[in-house]
């Protein structure tokens, strides 16, 4: 009888590891962002499931539930009542960046882990409070960026870090955009707080200012900047009469500098970069294609890369349910990591500073 107890233990033990683990349970905290739809549009429930929305907007929430034919009670206009109700593993927001620090207020002491979108915060005093809340209440809060689930993006990483290939950074550039929010026809309640100075924090500085201020802060290891010099520029006043459509940031480090250009008027979407070290360079074109050359290899190269070249998360919903189950762990300074985009918010904040002022803003 002890061996056929002893059996079943066993037998009980590979089946439960065998068995493929349950969905992570996500809540959606705001539903105006224009990237809502990869909630919508998620096919992965075998990964996460999306158990309610919390939406203000109650004809917003009516165009949602006829566009994807969804029941009434799956929304929420009380996001305290969605939480205490479904109890889920993790929040995704999906509203104004503003929005941001109420989202982890009302997450964090229930133990909630929180995902936004980019920017973390619309300032950096929103920042710290985030970064505060977190850490009393033992919660993740991740930042979410396109450019995160690029190969290129991961690529260069890896070859910076490798001594032999570029040698130390000095000089990185970024250039990130679009035609602007209503040249691409963005969606109203979108385009309402996008536009708006309270609500996102600024214009294109914000918007677009972020992903190389995240990129560079990976790059550079987290290291704190010395200072930052901004200029913004108002082209188009009469469609964005509240805030910048073009700024161009310089981010001082003791060895390196960031050139960050970003804008809402280049005549086409882009997200690429150029990394300069002593001995070699890096110019991404997009998610898959880079070109580079060193000292030792002098005819440049170009890759085309894809899963089997490198190992890149192709959403954010698998990353956050990874982290959730502890199959990953979030290293300081990367690209969502909490540490990282405090550090992305402190640079914004300058580079607001300085434009507002003129000056040169030093990091103390």
């Amino acid at each position: 009888m002890k061996k056929l107890f002893t059996l079943y233990l066993v037998v009980s033990f590979f089946i439960s590891f065998a068995q493929p683990a349950k969905p992570i349970r996500l809540a959606v905290a705001g539903t105006s962002h224009g990237h809502v739809g990869w909630v919508f549009n998620n096919k992965d429930t075998n990964n996460v499931v999306f158990v309610g929305f919390y939406e203000p907007d109650t004809a917003l929430i009516m165009k949602h539930r006829k566009e994807y034919g969804l029941p009434a009670r799956m929304f929420y206009t009380d996001l305290d009542k969605m939480l205490r109700e479904l109890k889920p593993q993790g929040v995704v927001a999906f509203g104004s960046i503003h929005s941001h620090l109420s989202v982890v207020e009302a997450c964090a002491p229930k133990g909630i882990h929180v995902m936004v979108e980019k920017p973390l915060a619309v300032s950096y005093d929103h920042a710290l409070k985030i970064k505060t809340l977190a850490e009393k209440h033992k919660i993740q809060v991740l930042t979410n960026y396109e450019t995160s689930w690029y190969y290129t993006t991961e690529k260069t990483y890896q070859l910076v870090n490798d001594s032999n290939y570029v040698g130390k950074i000095n000089k990185a550039v970024f250039h990130h955009g679009h035609e602007g929010p209503k040249e691409i026809n963005v969606s109203d309640e979108f385009f309402n707080w996008l536009t708006d100075p309270v609500e996102n924090g600024g214009g294109a500085l914000v918007d677009f200012g972020c992903y190389g201020a995240n990129i560079m802060t990976y790059l550079m290891h987290n290291q704190q900047p010395l200072a930052v010099t901004a200029v913004t520029r108002h082209y188009k006043p009469e469609t964005y009469p509240k805030v910048d459509d073009d700024a161009t940031i310089i981010v001082e480090y003791p060895a390196a500098e960031a050139i960050i250009q970003a804008s809402w008027n280049w005549p086409f979407g882009r997200k690429d970069m150029e990394v300069y070290g002593k001995t070699g360079y890096i110019i991404t074109k997009d998610n898959k294609e880079l070109r580079r050359k060193n000292s030792t290899n002098t005819k440049e190269r170009t890759d085309i890369l894809g899963a089997s070249d490198i190992a890149v998360y192709q959403d954010p919903f698998s990353y956050f349910a990874d982290v959730l189950r502890n199959k990953i762990k979030v290293a300081d300074g990367s690209l969502y990591s909490l540490s990282n985009n405090v550090t992305v918010v402190r640079i914004l904040s300058a580079a607001s500073e300085s434009a507002k002022s003129g000056r040169r803003i030093a990091i103390k």
